[in-house]
């Protein structure tokens, strides 16, 4: 009993820390892991923005990088350990969604230049990556720029997705096919 009430504490007093470095949270309701590190960021003079809401649970080891875009993490939502979120060009996380262990997302791409300019001194390209609600993505996915997974998607475990996934759709490999959709009569076909 006396162990809970020192974990409360301490999540009260981490969010509060978090808050005075810019991230939005609401009032209560939101369990972040104190291994977990959030940063807004900054991009041209731009300063990222990390939002997220009530009843999210972020466990051990999560990082979101801001890296001056949005992430926004909405509603109910849970994020296994080791998930890493880059929010350069935004990032969007819809309620009541799964986001499994080691899962990865990024939300730029870099532009490949000719043989005669150097890699590292190209822009970034910002694509937003929008994830609906009632989503489930399976663990060590990769979720690359510029996709949406629509609402009630399943994303199977190391599957990376390269392409926008239709809603209630189940998607596998690399990259990540359409195999099957979710039913409203609780089948699958």
């Amino acid at each position: 009993m006396r162990l809970l009430f020192i974990k409360k504490i301490r999540n009260y007093y981490y969010c509060l820390y978090l808050k005075t470095k810019g991230i939005l949270l609401p009032k209560g309701n939101v369990k972040i892991h104190t291994s977990c590190r959030l940063e807004p960021g900054i991009r041209d003079g731009v300063k990222g923005r990390i939002e997220i809401c009530e009843h999210a649970d972020l466990q051990y080891g999560t990082i979101i990088k801001g890296y001056g875009g949005n992430v926004i993490i909405d509603r109910n939502v849970f994020i296994g350990e080791y998930v890493t979120i880059y929010g350069h060009g935004g990032v969007t996380v819809g309620s009541n969604t799964l986001i499994a262990m080691h899962t990865c997302i990024v939300s730029s791409n870099h532009t490949i230049p000719s043989k005669n300019d150097i890699i590292r001194s190209m822009p970034n390209i910002m694509l937003p990556v929008i994830i609906g609600s009632d989503v489930w993505i399976g663990a060590g996915c990769k979720i690359l720029g510029g996709v949406t997974i629509g609402d009630g998607c399943v994303v199977g475990a190391g599957s990376v997705v390269t392409k926008s996934l239709p809603p209630y759709s189940i998607s596998v490999g690399n990259p990540a096919k359409v195999i099957k959709y979710r039913e409203d009569n609780g089948e699958i076909k």
